[in-house]
């Protein structure tokens, strides 16, 4: 089992910015990507922000220039800075932790809220 935990989160004005962190510990042999989701209400849950254990990294079209993921091997940590947010950008946000063992495996973390409001 892989457990996350999620910090950063909170309430902030357009334009401003956070950083979500988020901590992995438990069975992390063969972990492929981690990542980052959110679901704003009413809404189904989206891809924001991948990266692979690589190094290599994705993002959502509406979040591109704006967010950066990054990966700390070592400390089994990932991030995501968020620049020049937006009140769409509002979302409870989720840790992803991918594992290949012959077939996909994905570990959630608990989600933190994100609010952008003036």
């Amino acid at each position: 089992q892989v457990q996350l935990v999620e910090s950063g989160g909170g309430l902030v004005q357009p334009g401003g910015s956070l950083r979500l962190s988020c901590a992995a510990s438990g069975s992390l042999s063969s972990i492929v990507a981690m990542a980052w989701y959110r679901q704003a209400p009413g809404k189904q849950r989206e891809l924001v922000a991948t990266v692979t254990t690589g190094g290599g990294t994705n993002y959502a079209d509406s979040v591109k220039g704006r967010f950066t993921i990054s990966r700390d091997n070592a400390k089994n940590t990932v991030s995501l800075q968020m620049n020049s947010l937006k009140p769409e950008d509002t979302a409870v946000y989720y840790c992803n932790v991918v594992r290949w063992l012959g077939d996909r495996i994905d570990y959630w973390g608990q989600g933190t809220q994100v609010t952008v409001s003036s």
